[in-house]
C-alpha cells in the first residue's frame, strides 16, 4: 500500500508539472520582460506552504542575477511592507488566490505603485483579478489522500518558479562566471573565479635554482621549500627547464654520480608551463590529464613567477 501511494503520489506530482506547459502564455512571457526590466527588487509573497516555496523561487532568482526578496504576507502588514518600493515587482502566491493575508496586500501594493503578478491556480479569485499579470500554476488534483494538504500545487508552483527563472538567466544573459560571483564559497565558484596566480607559489615558496647547480643542491633547495620539483633558469633568468624527483629516480639508476652533475644535464628541458591568468581549474584538469603534479607558471612574456603543485589546487578545493 505504502509503496502504490507513494507512485500515485508522484505520477499525480509529475503530470501537474507536465499540464504547465500549456498554461504558459502571454502573461508569462510578459512577466519575464517585467521582471527583467525591474529596477529595484523582485518581491515574493506567500502564506504557509506556498510562502516556503516563495522563499525557495526567490533565493533562486538572486542567485541566477535577479535580485529578489521574500516577504512573509502575514508579516508584511506588520511592518515588512516597508521593503517594498515603487521600483519593485511584487509576485503574490496563492494557489486559490483567496489566502486572506496575501489579498489583502493588494490595495496596500496599489498606493505603493509596484507592479503585480499573481502566481495562482484561481483564474477567477480576488488575486488573478487584481493583478498586473497572472501565471497560472493550477493543477487538477492534490497529491494528498485526505485532499487536505498542499502538494501536487505547490509542486506544480516551484517548477513555475524554475521556468521563470531559467527564462530570466537567458533573458539577461547570465553566465556561468556570473553564478560563480554569487557562489564564491561553493566549489562552482571556486572553479570559475580562482586563477593560477592566486594559487601558486612564490618568492621563496618554490624552489628556482640556476642550470649550473649541482644536483645535491638542487634537492637541498627542493627540500627547503617543501615542494617536489625545482624550477630551473640560466644565467639571463630565463626558465629552461624543471628537475623533479621523478628525473632524479629515472637518472639515479643509470648514474650513481648524479648529485654532482650539474641540473642542467638531468632536468627536463622545455617543460609543460602555465600562464598565471589561467583559471586554476584548467590547470588541475591539465595536471590530471598529463600526470603531472607540478606546473612552472610564466606571465606573459614567458618569464618564471611561480609553481603550482597539485596538492595547493586540491588545498583549494578544485577538484570535481
Amino acid at each position: 500500500m505504502p509503496l502504490k501511494r507513494a507512485k500515485e503520489v508522484l505520477e499525480i506530482e509529475a503530470a501537474a508539472v507536465k499540464a504547465l506547459v500549456k498554461s504558459l502564455d502571454k502573461d508569462f512571457l510578459k512577466a519575464v520582460d517585467v521582471m527583467a526590466a525591474c529596477q529595484g527588487r523582485v518581491v515574493f509573497a506567500g502564506m504557509g506552504k506556498t510562502g516556503v516555496v516563495a522563499r525557495k523561487i526567490s533565493a533562486t532568482l538572486s542567485s541566477t542575477g535577479t535580485p529578489s526578496i521574500y516577504m512573509h504576507s502575514a508579516e508584511a502588514v506588520h511592518g515588512d511592507l516597508g521593503q517594498v518600493t515603487r521600483d519593485d515587482v511584487v509576485v503574490l502566491i496563492s494557489s486559490s488566490g483567496e489566502t486572506e493575508e496575501t489579498v489583502r496586500l493588494l490595495p496596500l501594493l496599489k498606493k505603493v505603485g509596484c507592479r503585480t503578478i499573481a502566481m495562482t491556480g484561481g483564474l477567477k479569485s480576488s488575486l488573478a483579478k487584481h493583478c498586473d499579470l497572472v501565471i497560472n500554476v493550477g493543477v487538477q488534483k492534490e497529491g494528498c489522500p485526505l485532499g487536505l494538504a498542499p502538494m501536487a500545487s505547490t509542486t506544480a508552483t516551484l517548477a513555475m518558479g524554475d521556468a521563470l527563472a531559467a527564462s530570466l538567466i537567458d533573458r539577461k544573459n547570465f553566465k556561468r562566471e556570473d553564478f560563480a560571483f554569487f557562489h564564491p564559497g561553493g566549489s562552482l565558484g571556486r572553479r570559475l573565479i580562482l586563477t593560477v596566480e592566486d594559487i601558486m607559489r612564490k618568492g621563496n615558496n618554490f624552489a628556482r635554482v640556476r642550470d649550473t647547480d649541482l644536483v645535491k643542491d638542487v634537492l637541498l633547495s627542493i627540500t627547503q621549500a617543501r615542494c617536489g620539483s625545482a624550477c630551473v633558469v640560466n644565467a639571463k633568468k630565463h626558465f629552461v627547464g624543471i628537475f623533479t624527483d621523478g628525473d632524479l629516480r629515472r637518472h639515479i639508476e643509470e648514474d650513481q654520480g648524479i648529485l654532482s652533475k650539474q641540473v642542467r644535464c638531468v632536468m627536463t628541458k622545455d617543460p609543460l608551463t602555465i600562464s598565471k591568468d589561467r583559471l586554476a581549474a584548467e590547470a588541475f584538469d591539465i595536471l590530471m590529464q598529463k600526470k603531472v603534479d607540478e606546473l612552472p607558471v610564466v606571465d606573459a612574456r614567458g618569464a618564471l613567477v611561480g609553481l603550482l603543485d597539485v596538492q595547493d589546487l586540491l588545498k583549494a578545493g578544485l577538484a570535481r
